[in-house]
């Protein structure tokens, strides 16, 4: 069974990929995951605030009289609460080259074009082979035009392909007015690769103590409808390749993504939840499938259930909605 694909112009052995998070913070646990069968491992963000913080740490300490420093700080994690400073991360980039084979894929976090894209260059001559760009922003100024909130990603998306030349993917939003169209403009400026899709974390609220309560939630299988969706819009209308973050937990949900489109599976929720051997028991599976329903190699499988085979995505789409909401039948229910 040949399960080899190609992400962001690398060659992998399969399309499970060990997506940003924890995981890869500790090198011996790195190479689990390897051993088990990962082909890729996507290290976590580091975040424009942790080098931000960093010069305005210096800025202070060289301005006499500097009164608004505190509070420019104060919103941001402490420094220990960071799985690792800026320049351990480049440390951890040059560790985990050494302890592994496959290729090793930075992750940069921020939201405004500046500074701290300069340090994707310091990434690259760490040694990553490449590097995700996760632009977090919800924009709730009323100000702020569709267009505008586009234009971050293209700008920072720029400025980075500027000062690098490994590959760079653009890890989305779902929540964009017109998703296709973004994804072919980033296309057509230059990223190699689009991760579908970041997952926002909810707040809660405690409304006995009037707080405002933040909390991991992992993701599970329902969560790769969304995603599903827009990697079945998008196949065939891209050169960049494509990426599934979110919601796949087993072979099933892999062979989904496949088949709508996906080139690799971003597994991190799976993998915290069941260990790094779980890539191994998730892989096997989807070979047990691929061979009882006779396909040979995952090109063979991908973008077979896309809209590119569908003359009218639009319509079926606008079908689809309809019958779903007919299917509901009072009959079956007590009340």
């Amino acid at each position: 069974m040949n399960l080899t694909t190609r992400y962001m112009g690398l060659e992998l052995a399969n399309p499970f990929v060990i997506g940003a998070g924890p995981l890869v913070k500790d090198t011996k646990l790195a190479q689990r995951l390897e051993a088990s069968g990962a082909s890729a491992l996507v290290m976590h963000s580091l975040f424009e605030e942790q080098l931000t913080r960093e010069q305005l740490a210096m800025h202070h300490h060289t301005t006499l009289h500097e009164d608004s420093f505190a509070e420019a700080v104060s919103y941001f994690p402490d420094p220990e609460d960071y799985h690792l400073g800026p320049d351990e991360y480049l440390e951890q980039i040059a560790k985990l080259k050494e302890a592994t084979s496959v290729p090793i894929i930075a992750s940069l976090n921020g939201v405004t074009k500046g500074g701290w894209t300069e340090y994707a260059r310091l990434v690259q001559q760490a040694g990553a082979d490449g590097l995700e760009l996760n632009v977090y922003y919800l924009p709730i100024d009323l100000e702020e035009t569709p267009q505008e909130v586009e234009d971050r990603y293209f700008d920072i998306l720029k400025a980075v392909k500027g000062e690098i030349t490994i590959p760079v993917a653009m890890k989305l939003s779902p929540f964009f007015t017109a998703p296709l169209n973004t994804m072919m403009r980033l296309d057509k400026a230059g990223a190699d690769a689009l991760v579908l899709f970041n997952r926002f974390y909810q707040p809660d609220i405690d409304i006995e103590e009037l707080e405002v309560i933040s909390a991991l939630e992992l993701s599970n299988s329902q969560d790769i409808r969304l995603r599903l969706r827009w990697l079945a819009a998008c196949f065939g209308k891209v050169q960049a390749s494509l990426a599934i973050t979110g919601g796949v937990h087993t072979a099933v949900d892999a062979v989904k993504a496949v088949m709508a489109g996906a080139d690799v599976c971003q597994m991190t929720s799976a993998i915290l939840r069941h260990g790094p051997e779980y890539v191994q028991t998730i892989k096997e599976d989807m070979v047990k499938w691929m061979t009882e329903h006779e396909y040979e190699s995952i090109d063979q499988m991908r973008g077979s259930m896309s809209l590119l085979r569908c003359p009218d995505p639009g319509a079926f789409e606008r079908a689809n909605y309809m019958k779903v909401l007919q299917s509901w039948d009072l009959g079956t229910q007590s009340y």
